[in-house]
């Protein structure tokens, strides 16, 4: 097989990045979440616990939006709101102890293919592909705080002129 042009590349990671994105919407539909509510629950689950305000910055959520996300989680039985211990004026949300069974059921499928791919995969091929992802999710977060930034400019723009016209 020839040796593929960026074209193709191209290509291929647009197919694998729609791949990942549907796959966590079939997980957030497997669960009775949404995609905001599945990607907040995934960050509390890798960092333990956030304060309402850290979970509205990674979600992009505004902080009544967040606050409503946080109440449909802890209605799910996946999260529930703490005081801060070191400033009872702040609200720690955390996952509820057992919650996260049901996710990692939910996901479990995908996790064992994925470890089926990761294995054709020498180790020194793997470090490299864990440098990749390691480096790529930095840059994809970012990407999406300029996305995001864009639109909320193109929105408070036609905002403007539709306050203009007559």
């Amino acid at each position: 097989m020839a040796d593929p042009t960026p074209a193709d590349e191209q290509v291929v990671f647009r197919q694998y990045l729609d791949a990942v994105g549907l796959h966590g919407m079939a997980g957030a539909e497997a669960v009775g979440l949404s995609a905001s509510e599945w990607y907040a629950l995934s960050q509390l689950a890798l960092e333990g616990s956030l304060t309402s305000g850290e979970l509205a910055a990674r979600t992009g959520l505004t902080t009544g939006a967040t606050t409503r996300l946080i109440d449909r989680l802890e209605r799910a039985g996946f999260a529930r709101r703490a005081t801060d211990p070191d400033d009872r004026r702040k609200v720690i949300v955390e996952p509820v102890a057992g919650s996260l069974d049901q996710i990692e059921r939910a996901v479990g499928p995908a996790r064992r293919q994925i470890t089926e791919v990761l294995s054709r995969y020498t180790p020194d091929q793997r470090a490299v592909l864990f440098d990749y992802f390691s480096h790529a999710a930095p840059a994809f977060r970012a990407a999406t705080e300029e996305i995001r930034d864009a639109a909320a400019h193109r929105r408070q723009g036609e905002g403007d002129a539709a306050a203009r016209r007559p």
